[in-house]
């Protein structure tokens, strides 16, 4: 008896799911006959076959039975193919909205013109409108979103999805899904990332929360214009930008080149409009006065020039202040909220339905 003896009775022994035998398939490797053994592997071309563990038995009782005499010397081996490592699906630059109806960029071009306060009631008015509304807090150097929205102690939970990619939990506060990097560091730190550093935390953040169905997400941008701007824009399918100013002769002039980002070749971001914030002061004693504090209608004469609309004008407020601080943005209360809902959000929507969006 030699080898082909025992490859003629394994011919015999089918794979279920492909009713071919054993041997046509190239299965049977490192085949050994001696005196008093009979030894080889069965090689699986995928891992964990159902049927590994009954053919493998079926291998040993027909060559039993035809060959007695190896009866209790009969050796059969496993070997399975490795498992497919499943890499996730990188998306094409500028291709990623998560299922996301619109992503929008609030950007400011220089800072403490109010950028992140405009987000923080942009999404709360949105949400009073009926929206699903998220915000990522991409003001990486300088989070605020956990305290407006007076969740600074919440500690994003997690899990694994079966892909192996981890899957990160959103704060909810006031109906809007709030994801900040300021819940992963303690707020006494300076946070003193390098640019790569800084976009990769980002690019997690956005990625990996899970963020569920929504109408519109707001990324609250750094000021300025860098590494993270566009490093943001050419990863995520921007709907359309909105940008913050002061009617201050210095801020509208960060405003222009902020314009020109997004509107540079390589970005092609529409702009949607600008937001005049801090436009007048009225004291609440004199509430027919309004004292143009920084300048009057700078932003609505730059509007008109770049030809972009004037989203809104919204006044220096001290409740919008206190509100923020408090962690109640301020568009959540109806005796001021005007400013953002029949302003700002329904002009926003306006202008998304305008580019097709």
């Amino acid at each position: 008896m030699d080898q082909n003896d025992i490859l003629e009775v394994l011919r015999r022994v089918q794979h279920p799911e492909t009713s071919t035998d054993l041997v046509s398939q190239g299965m049977i490797e490192n085949l050994i006959v001696t005196g008093d053994k009979i030894q080889f592997t069965l090689a699986f071309s995928r891992s964990r076959d159902p049927f590994a563990t009954s053919l493998k038995k079926a291998c040993e009782t027909i060559l039993s039975e035809t060959f007695p005499q190896y009866a209790g010397h009969i050796s059969v081996f496993i070997k399975e193919a490795p498992p497919k490592k499943i890499e996730p699906k990188k998306p094409e630059p500028g291709s990623w909205t998560g299922g996301i109806k619109h992503i929008i960029a609030v950007s400011s071009a220089k800072g403490g013109v109010g950028k992140s306060t405009v987000t923080a009631n942009l999404a709360v008015a949105l949400q009073r409108m009926g929206y699903r509304v998220g915000i990522l807090d991409a003001d990486i150097y300088g989070p605020s979103m956990p305290t407006m929205f007076g969740v600074e102690g919440y500690q994003p939970a997690g899990d694994e999805e079966e892909e192996g990619t981890p899957r990160i939990y959103p704060a909810l506060s006031m109906g809007v899904k709030v994801m900040s990097i300021g819940f992963f560091i303690n707020p006494k730190d300076a946070l003193i990332w390098r640019g790569p550093m800084a976009t990769n935390a980002l690019r997690q953040l956005t990625h990996q929360t899970d963020w569920g169905e929504l109408d519109f997400l707001l990324i609250d941008m750094p000021p300025g214009t860098g590494d993270i701007h566009l490093s943001l824009m050419q990863d995520l399918k921007i709907s359309g930008a909105i940008i913050v100013s002061t009617p201050q002769k210095i801020a509208l002039a960060d405003v222009r080149r902020g314009i020109g980002m997004f509107r540079a070749k390589q970005i092609n971001i529409p702009v949607l409009g600008i937001v005049e914030n801090m436009a007048w002061f009225t004291p609440a004693e004199l509430p027919a006065n309004r004292y143009y504090i920084f300048g009057k209608g700078g932003a609505q004469e730059l509007a008109r020039s770049e030809n972009i609309p004037l989203l809104a004008e919204i006044p220096l407020i001290q409740s919008v202040r206190e509100a923020a601080d408090a962690g109640t943005p301020v568009a959540t209360q109806e005796s001021t909220s005007a400013a953002f809902d029949t302003g700002l959000a329904k002009n926003l929507v306006t202008e998304l339905e305008k580019t097709g969006h």
